[in-house]
């Protein structure tokens, strides 16, 4: 273990190990008070980002937060760094990896190239030190591209997860039979009209599984995922099972594209409402998240923002920046990353929270966005983004659906106007579309 510590305002913050440099380096959030972890006020956190900014990446390396021989996942983020992949980037500091990510040098290949060297530490340590404009410049040079039977992530692409993204049903039950028959169900609509989509029931890995075993028809196999063993337990998961279903799922050979057909659902404060959170703070907890999902290949990874409640994100401040904080995180360690932009009816945010939020990861390009009818989830009682919502990102960003799902839509008239013309999101003016293309 590692002490740290730094003077802000003639007074001197130490700090005990990574692990409390880390939370206390966190920008505030209600989950962290309630767990105890976080900065007791501005001034030591100002002392801890300046203590973080300072750390050696190569330190993440060597100081597990949550130690080797007791969890899963750190096993699974040791044993997978890539110490040839890390070695542009070996000699910073978590400082220096800001000023290195904000530079040029820093472009689309060099990022893809990166991720398999990063450790989920690692990004969470650089995007606590890092502004909002930060985190979105970041990001947007960044890609991740996944495929089943259409194309997710391409640069001027943004999808909506009840669409070209997938066709999805959040279930009110997990009987098996009626998880069967919603398959079947979404299976036929596609066959019948052609889309060039997947479907998804969002039950157990385990339903799944089941599901596949009786030879029903399953595009993407689903599970939400934690940052911890014990969280991932409390889902009723772990590494073996997620292998399980990856495995089932690729013995159906249902891509026509490519073989990314895991969907993983995340959140900030999942480790901590489940007691599993190890004393770290709950954005160091989401990160490690990644790590699982980047095991498996992903076709999408959701990160549900919002939907805890405010006792891990109070207002839409904090949901905002969390949801920044966790596009880039992901997108940084190779994640193909959506959002579900939302908050419960009991936080302090509102739907133009939702807005901003939105707006920026759009610019930031994310991978997709939720469309559920009306913004409203009426089944598990949140706001979240409708499918107009899409549009207007498309429209005033000029950005497109996937490529074959464009091409579906232009033969079926759908988004066709009275002039024959199609407006998806490229109705902008040619001198705007001109300097958009500039900017990459």
């Amino acid at each position: 273990m590692s002490s740290f510590q730094h003077t802000v305002g003639g007074e001197t913050y130490r700090f005990d190990n990574l692990a409390e440099v880390m939370a206390k380096a966190s920008p505030a959030r209600s989950g962290d008070f309630l767990a105890g972890v976080a900065a007791s006020n501005a001034g030591e956190r100002v002392a801890a980002q300046m203590a973080l900014a300072d750390i050696p990446l190569k330190h993440f390396l060597t100081e597990a937060l949550i130690p080797y021989e007791a969890d899963e996942v750190t096993r699974l983020i040791i044993d997978s760094h890539d110490l040839a992949a890390f070695a542009p980037v070996s000699h910073l500091t978590v400082g220096g990896f800001r000023d290195w990510l904000l530079g040029d040098s820093a472009d689309e290949a060099s990022l893809r190239a990166l991720a398999p060297g990063l450790t989920p530490e690692m990004a969470a340590a650089v995007s606590k030190i890092m502004r909002v404009q930060d985190l979105v410049l970041v990001a947007q040079k960044i890609r991740v591209v996944s495929r089943f039977r259409n194309t997710v992530g391409l640069r001027g692409r943004l999808l909506y997860g009840n669409g070209d993204a997938m066709i999805g049903i959040n279930p009110a039950t997990d009987s098996i039979s009626s998880i069967c028959e919603m398959l079947k169900m979404l299976d036929g609509i596609i066959q019948r009209y052609e889309i060039p989509t997947q479907a998804c029931v969002l039950t157990h890995v385990t339903t799944s599984i089941e599901a596949i075993n009786r030879g029903v028809p399953l595009d993407l196999v689903f599970q939400s995922i934690a940052g911890t063993e014990a969280a991932n337990a409390s889902f009723g998961v772990s590494l073996k099972i997620l292998q399980e279903g990856y495995d089932a799922g690729l013995s159906l050979k249902r891509g026509t594209l490519g073989d990314n057909l895991m969907y993983f659902e995340t959140g900030q404060g999942s480790a901590l409402s489940a007691g599993a959170h190890h004393g770290l703070d709950q954005q160091t907890c989401e990160t490690r998240a990644y790590a699982v999902a980047r095991h498996f290949k992903p076709f999408l990874v959701n990160t549900v923002v919002g939907f805890i409640g405010p006792e891990y994100l109070y207002n839409g401040k904090q949901i905002i920046r969390a949801g920044l904080e966790d596009h880039f995180c992901g997108k940084l360690l190779g994640l193909p990353m959506g959002c579900d932009i939302c908050y419960t009816n009991h936080a302090e945010a509102d739907q133009d929270d939702m807005d901003v939020l939105l707006t920026l990861l759009g610019v930031a390009g994310i991978n997709f966005i939720m469309g559920i009818p009306g913004s409203d989830d009426v089944m598990l009682n949140y706001q979240t983004t409708s499918f107009h919502d899409a549009l207007y990102a498309r429209q005033s960003l000029g950005l497109k659906p996937a490529p074959e799902f464009e091409d579906w839509l232009q033969r079926m008239g759908i988004f066709t106007q009275a002039d024959g013309r199609p407006r998806m999101g490229n109705s902008l003016p040619p001198a705007f579309r001109q300097a958009l293309a500039q900017l990459g």
